[in-house]
């Protein structure tokens, strides 16, 4: 009977144990809405014409360095443009109010980010702060149907004499 009793402990650990990484994994998803850590920081503002599949709680970097995340996208009708508000981690407080933001692709299938490119300004981004220069996601449908498009547009019939 004792090897059963061992067999079945390990067992258990083992479940138990894969329970744990499976929530942990979970909380480290963009969108989530549950995350682990993370200080706040100040708000900054950033408007898309669009956004793609971009999440709340999605990371925004600098350099390829996380700097903050995602806190919220919303719709502005009058001008009719995504709104983004970023959470950018109080240390980085010395951004040039000229940089610029961009939605990019973690690999060929990966996830939504924002990235920031520094600008020179010696004013810096603060609470409230909006980013002017904005670049949207690149759609990958859209390219490959305006790739087929102008494929298609291009094949004209030669006319036999």
């Amino acid at each position: 009977m004792r090897p059963n009793r061992a067999l079945e402990i390990g067992t258990g650990l083992f479940v138990l144990l894969g329970f744990a990484a499976l929530f942990f994994l979970t909380t480290q998803l963009p969108g989530s809405g549950i995350q682990v850590g993370g200080a706040t920081g100040y708000n900054v503002t950033a408007r898309f014409d669009n956004v793609g599949d971009l999440k709340t709680g999605s990371p925004v970097t600098l350099a390829g360095v996380r700097i903050g995340r995602v806190t919220g996208i919303n719709f502005d009708p009058t001008d009719f443009k995504a709104v983004v508000t970023l959470d950018i981690e109080s240390r980085y407080d010395r951004i040039p109010d000229d940089s610029d933001a961009s939605i990019q692709t973690a690999g060929l299938l990966g996830g939504k980010y924002v990235g920031i490119g520094p600008g020179g300004s010696d004013t810096f981004l603060h609470a409230g702060s909006s980013i002017e220069f904005t670049q949207s996601a690149i759609v990958l449908e859209n390219l490959v149907n305006k790739f087929f498009a102008n494929f298609a547009s291009g094949r004209k019939e030669d006319p036999k004499p």
